[in-house]
Formats: C-alpha cells, sequence, structure tokens
C-alpha cells in the first residue's frame, strides 16, 4: 500500500533545472541596492533632518500644493485618455491590414527615441496661439499651449507607447473564433466587447494606465515648453524642484521629492492591488 507524498510547503527557493539561484538573486538585489534603494533611502534621509514643522511647512505651501495638484492631475487624465485612444491603436494594428500599418506601427515608438525636449518644442509650435494648430483653436476660444491642457496633451503624447506595447500582444493572443463564436451565440458587437474581449485585456490595460501614469508623473522635457510654467496655474512639481535647487534651498527641493515618491509610491501600490485583483478574476 503506497501513501500519497505528504503536500510540499512554501520554498523560498523553488526547484529549477537551471542552476545560478544564488549568483543571479545576489546580482539582482546588489543592481536594484545600488540604483534605486541608495538613492532613495538618500533622499528620504536628508529629508528627515529637516524636522517636522520644516516639512510640514514645505508640504502645506500654497505653491507647492498647486505644482503637485497640477502634475498629478494630468498625468492622471493623460493616463486616462491612453487608455481608450492606446487600446483603440492596439486592436487596428492587430486587426486590419492596410497600406502603411507597418510605418503606423512604428511611429507609436517615436515618444520612446525622440528626445523629450525636441517633443516639447514641437508641440509648443504647433499649439502655441499662432501655431498651425493654435491659430485654429484660437477663434473657439480654446487655448492650448502654457495651459494644463497643453500638459496633458504633451503627456498624452509621451505615455501613449506604453499602453500600445502593453495591449498589443494581448490582443495577438485572443484568437478571432472567439468572437465568432460570442456572435454565434447571439452576441451584439457591444456585448463581446464587454464580455468576451474586455475582461482578458483588463489586466494589460491597468498595467498600460500605470505605466502611462508614472511617466506623466515624473515628465519634465516635453512639458516646460508647452506649459508656460505659471505658478498656480501650469507650473509641475518637478519644475519647481529644478526652482528650488537653482534658489540653493536643498530642504525644500527635497522635501517636495520626498512628497512626490510618498505620492507616487501611493498610488501605484493601490494600481498594482487592481491589477492583482485582476488577473485573479480575469487570468
Amino acid at each position: 500500500m503506497t501513501t500519497a507524498p505528504a503536500e510540499a510547503g512554501w520554498r523560498f527557493r523553488q526547484p529549477s533545472v537551471i542552476p545560478g539561484f544564488g549568483v543571479t538573486l545576489g546580482f539582482s538585489l546588489t543592481y536594484l541596492t545600488l540604483i534605486i534603494l541608495i538613492p532613495l533611502s538618500g533622499l528620504v534621509w536628508h529629508t528627515a533632518s529637516l524636522g517636522w514643522a520644516d516639512f510640514w511647512a514645505i508640504a502645506t505651501d500654497r505653491r507647492t500644493i498647486s505644482a503637485l495638484k497640477v502634475s498629478f492631475g494630468t498625468a492622471l487624465i493623460g493616463a486616462a485618455v491612453n487608455v481608450v485612444f492606446g487600446t483603440l491603436v492596439a486592436w487596428v494594428l492587430v486587426r486590419y491590414r492596410f497600406p502603411g500599418r507597418r510605418i503606423l506601427d512604428a511611429m507609436v515608438d517615436l515618444p520612446f527615441a525622440l528626445p523629450t525636449a525636441v517633443a516639447g518644442i514641437a508641440l509648443t509650435t504647433l499649439y502655441a496661439p499662432k501655431g498651425w494648430i493654435g491659430s485654429l483653436l484660437a477663434p473657439l476660444g480654446i487655448k492650448v499651449a502654457y495651459t494644463p491642457l497643453g500638459i496633458v496633451i504633451a503627456l498624452i503624447f509621451v505615455g501613449l507607447p506604453f499602453v500600445v506595447r502593453t495591449v498589443q500582444p494581448i490582443i495577438e493572443e485572443i484568437d478571432r473564433e472567439v468572437e465568432e463564436a460570442a456572435a454565434t451565440l447571439g452576441a451584439n458587437r457591444f456585448q463581446t466587447i464587454s464580455r468576451v474581449l474586455l475582461p482578458g485585456l483588463t489586466p494589460a490595460i491597468v498595467t498600460g494606465f500605470a505605466l502611462a501614469f508614472a511617466r506623466g508623473v515624473g515628465e519634465y522635457g516635453s512639458v516646460i515648453f508647452i506649459a508656460g510654467n505659471l505658478p498656480y496655474v501650469s507650473e509641475i512639481a518637478p519644475l519647481l524642484i529644478v526652482i528650488r535647487l537653482e534658489e540653493f534651498h536643498y530642504a525644500a527641493a527635497t522635501g517636495i521629492a520626498t512628497i512626490m515618491l510618498a505620492l507616487s509610491f501611493s498610488m501605484l501600490l493601490v494600481i498594482n492591488l487592481i491589477q492583482s485583483w485582476s488577473r485573479k478574476r480575469y487570468g
């Protein structure tokens, strides 16, 4: 009579046919410590030397709060817009064959290769009151350049590839027979999209949103030209940090940076929890 082996418990090191766990783990921890942990720890340590009263004064400063609202608000809007249009672009690139598709596919990666300052200058030239697009919007009373709307457009430009390249591989894995089966069972197009396609795409869409949002919060080069940098109106937090450094007010600069770090980490943590939940539910 044979007995079933006892169920294995949790292991720190999972068995693998490929050796080198200790070496690769040590290299990974060392690399992450040198590149991420030590710089961030230094930032927090320098901020801790301010004292609670000074830090609270920096955090509650009207200009600091305004800059943080502009940075996080525009990044959130830009990422949300990219979720919609980035998913549509990915769908078109995967599902349809048309002349110039490869060129369009390559253009999606342009914000990755283009220097951010060049992108900012180009967008400002287009959307300025006398620019090609800005001159058409001016008679309608719509001002893009030197406003938060211009910041949103710049963040949409730099964040679009994150959503497209995250969602595109998942769409490629969806078999067309799934859509045909849904139509055979009587589902209309809206039901096919909402009940068949979107559940499988949700984890990738959330990941693309998180990447676009994280890029938007810390974006600097493509924003400072089109933002106008007006205090309390279109001044972003990264620019305020640079201003404090130029004023040799290092304490204020590190304080604002620490606040941005805490807010970014908290929001990304929430997004990752949502992503984990969507993966468990939808697979």
